[in-house]
């Protein structure tokens, strides 16, 4: 570290840790994270906190920090979730190191240290039903009691636990238990269970093995392993750290990791729970893991997000021991903010309206140059082409002005009869408006004045600044306006109603009519874009040559806010 750098406060409580242990020579100065996700989902908002101080601290201290898949439950896991978690951690800029590690790799090791405990007289095979397992536990206010199974010889237990190994055994016909304490006012001490068994191929080792070890077992064991320095973990796991010990304790592994718990990410209007996400894309209510809608960092990805405003996001909320919910509208910032920087500027029609110019020749054609960023002169220009006919939005005309009551109420927009702005280009007035036979507006007959072009109108005002594109110059695009996926700030708040009681019927809304700028034709996937007025867009996998698919991102102000008020 550079002199500044090592008198720099902290940023959270774990790097107070970890500069304590290096000024200390514990683990000797090293720091070694690890980033150990199940590979039964797709990664969410939560687990990029997870990513970014994992990763982020090893980077901060010189240290490195491991991907390690913690498949301890070949049932729920699949390869699909091992590519999506490894490109999603790319795509956040990390880098892990050396190999990526599996769990499953140290199956042998695990196996034979659980061999070692029972020669040691702390584990012993269980024949307890898992109901009946539950019941010997006891609770919080009664301890448990022992299972009758307990005092079985060494010998007896190495015998039934190979056969165990060697598949003799039904599922759920016996387990492996760590003997510690049945009454101990911790439940995870009270004879916690170590392997079960499990006739399930796993997808990195096959069929060689029927029995697996439990997370509780395999995690800590695996930290030791890979010689772990600060293993990270959520506050759920607090009260499973002294298990974490007792096993790093009584095995004799290389080294001895410490866990350390923070607390994990919760945000309003939101579900993180896999489970239910998975019940998501399982019933249809979303297109896939990475459906926009979702908080899953694909879905987020597909969104507009960029890394950059993740990992600022994540530094904005910061680490402690606290938990709270924190407000969505925060991460919308963080991308706000990033857009506002980076994001080349466009405009879009979303629900077109024709606009004639009658005072401009058919086939006229003329291109205006507009700053690609108003702040950022090195993204240069973009050219938009004009002409007779042209596009704006329905909600930018009006045919009689509402009395305003004050000039913050006033119509800034185009009306009958009224002037207004092309943003960019001329002055146009409404001289007449094309009904169809349902009496609904179809066409706005209008006259541009010539010498308005880059000039303010004499003798007149308009009424304010529109956006536009050429009806004839301009791309189809499909336009999907995506919100919040639940109306509810806490939608998992009342057990007593089903989660997605509280979905928004409006969380998706589709327009497959939009036109925007000739300068999109052929935009590439992911490109991102503020689309003049109406807020932050990107570029959709779905895209093909004919049709641009588009998504938006965020909208330019907070209006969910405002609109719940």
């Amino acid at each position: 570290m550079s002199k500044n750098e090592s008198t720099a406060k902290p940023t959270n409580f774990i790097h107070q840790i970890i500069e304590a242990d290096i000024e200390n020579q514990t683990h000797q100065g090293k720091v070694v994270t690890r980033f150990p996700p199940e590979p039964n989902g797709y990664l969410h908002i939560g687990h990029a906190k997870s990513i970014c101080l994992n990763f982020g601290t090893a980077e901060k201290y010189n240290g490195v920090c491991n991907l390690r898949f913690d498949d301890t439950n070949p049932e729920k896991e699949s390869q699909e979730y091992i590519d999506s978690i490894v490109s999603d951690i790319e795509w956040l800029g990390y880098t892990w190191n050396g190999d990526i590690r599996y769990t499953s790799l140290y199956f042998d090791q695990l196996y034979a240290w659980a061999v070692h405990l029972i020669k040691e007289g702390k584990a012993y095979v269980c024949d307890l039903s898992p109901e009946q397992a539950r019941e010997y536990r006891g609770n919080f206010s009664e301890p448990g009691k022992n299972s009758p199974y307990r005092d079985r010889s060494v010998e007896e237990n190495l015998a039934l636990f190979e056969r165990m190994k060697n598949g003799e055994f039904a599922e759920g016909a016996c387990a492996l238990r760590a003997k510690i304490d049945m009454s101990a006012p911790n439940m995870n001490l009270r004879d916690p269970m170590i392997y079960r068994i499990l006739h399930v191929p796993h997808h990195q080792t096959g069929d060689k093995w029927c029995i697996y070890p439990i997370y509780d077992f395999a995690h800590g064991q695996s930290d030791a392993i890979e010689e772990i320095t600060h293993s990270l973990c959520t506050l759920e796991f607090e009260d499973h750290r002294p298990l974490y010990d007792w096993f790093i304790e009584n095995l004799p592994v290389p080294a001895t990791p410490k866990q350390y718990e923070f607390s994990r990410l919760e945000l309003n209007y939101t579900v993180t729970s896999k489970r239910k996400l998975k019940q998501l894309v399982d019933n249809g209510t979303v297109s896939s893991w990475n459906d926009p809608r979702m908080p899953t960092i694909s879905g987020l990805r597909r969104r507009g997000y960029t890394p950059n405003s993740i990992r600022n996001f994540c530094d904005m909320i910061g680490v402690t021991r606290s938990n709270a919910v924190v407000d969505v509208g925060m991460l919308e910032a963080a991308i706000r903010d990033d857009l506002d920087k980076t994001a080349p500027r466009a405009m879009c029609v979303t629900r077109p309206l024709k606009v004639t110019l009658t005072n401009m020749d058919e086939g006229h054609e003329e291109w205006f140059e507009l700053p690609a960023h108003p702040k950022d002169e090195s993204l240069g220009v973009r050219r938009v082409g004009l002409t007779r006919n042209l596009l704006i939005e329905q909600e930018d005309f009006i045919e009689v002005k509402p009395v305003a009551k004050n000039k913050h109420e006033r119509w800034k927009r185009l009306a009958l009869g009224d002037a207004v702005r092309l943003r960019g280009a001329y002055v146009i007035t409404c001289n007449e408006v094309v009904k169809d036979s349902h009496g609904e507006i179809i066409e706005l007959l209008c006259t541009y004045d010539p010498d308005t072009k880059g000039e303010n109108p004499v003798g007149y005002k308009p009424n304010g600044v529109i956006h536009w594109v050429s009806d004839e110059l301009s791309v189809p695009c499909e336009v999907r306006l995506y919100d919040r996926l639940f109306t509810e700030a806490n939608p998992d708040g009342d057990k007593e109603v089903e989660f997605t009681e509280h979905l928004n019927s409006e969380s998706l809304v589709v327009l497959p009519n939009a036109r925007a700028e000739a300068g999109l034709r052929g935009a590439a996937v992911e490109s991102r874009y503020q689309f003049e007025r109406m807020g932050y867009f990107c570029v959709d996998p779905d895209s093909t040559s004919e049709q641009l698919v588009i998504n938006r991102t965020v909208t330019l102000r907070d209006s969910w806010a405002k609109a719940q008020k």
